[in-house]
């Protein structure tokens, strides 16, 4: 499997399609994995699109450069990364789609680096982190659902996650994506990338430092200074959510709009929870490929 080395690690990833076909990123958040995206893969390259798959540090055989280096997950760094792996790559620019952390890291780079985007694609709309407000409850039903980030902000979560990241992480894909009946065998092909030694503590990291109970890794502190005025995002982007996604409600992107303040569409996919790759990928695909025929 390739790989490229950034100032901080040495990012595996995936690539497929043509090599002068316009490139798209396909970013995967917590937990998934490249996996997610493998049919996405299959339509975007039949329509001659060169696509890029990375695996997020903390997962697969994504490597840290440096023991010193702390295990961040803060929003700052996965964008950070994304950055780096285009530079490595020489790419100028790039469609990103994502969902998860792929949609935080995507959202991110569109916003501070319009340069560097052509377009994106984007699950449960603006995810950028307003970690100033983070201390202000939600409705009693969203705080149920964040149960899992309040686990991982306590010792016992952390422990919890080491001893049992197979069965949490599977417990996570059946309560935030209701209607998908996934086999044993799909699941499996994904959670070998949880067995990364960073895994834990990027995740703890990224749990920790969205509510202000991390510092996070000081070379990120400018690029979180400018996401906390929370700015627009310029670039043609789609938004993709699910009706049953168990984490974000699909009510909660329809004031989305307001983030963004170049072309703009919405899209609900019925019956489809927090996973559109997997779980509706042609509908993920076919977001892709508008984008590309409107910024061709």
């Amino acid at each position: 499997m390739p790989s490229v080395r950034t100032p901080t690690l040495d990012i595996a990833y995936e690539e497929h399609g043509p090599t002068d076909g316009a490139p798209v990123i396909l970013l995967h958040g917590f937990p998934y994995d490249p996996r997610c995206f493998d049919e996405v893969v299959r339509l975007l390259t039949a329509k001659g699109l060169r696509t890029v798959v990375p695996y997020v540090r903390g997962y697969g055989p994504t490597r840290f450069l440096s023991a010193a280096t702390p295990r961040s997950g803060q929003q700052a760094a996965i964008a950070q990364d994304v950055l780096d792996l285009m530079d490595a790559l020489r790419l100028p620019r790039a469609i990103l789609a994502g969902f998860d952390w792929g949609s935080r890291a995507g959202c991110i780079v569109a916003a501070l680096y319009p340069d560097r985007v052509r377009a994106l694609l984007t699950c449960s709309a603006y995810q950028i982190q307003d970690i100033a407000r983070s201390i202000e409850p939600a409705d009693p039903e969203q705080e149920r659902r964040y149960w899992y980030q309040y686990y991982f902000n306590t010792e016992r979560g952390r422990a919890g996650l080491a001893a049992n990241r197979r069965e949490l992480c599977k417990l996570r894909w059946k309560l935030w994506s209701p209607t998908w009946n996934f086999d044993d065998a799909t699941f499996e092909r994904t959670a070998a990338s949880f067995d990364n030694p960073d895994f834990v503590e990027v995740c703890m990291s990224s749990y920790r430092h969205r509510y202000g109970n991390s510092p996070g890794d000081p070379r990120y502190a400018a690029i979180e200074a400018r996401l906390g005025v929370m700015p627009a995002i310029g670039v043609p982007t789609i938004a993709l959510h699910g009706s049953v996604d168990g984490v974000h409600p699909v009510k909660d992107s329809e004031s989305h709009g307001r983030y963004f303040t170049g072309p703009y569409e919405r899209r609900v996919l019925e019956g489809i929870g927090h996973n559109p790759a997997q779980e509706a990928p042609a509908a993920f695909a076919r977001a892709v490929l508008d984008l590309a025929a409107a910024t061709r």
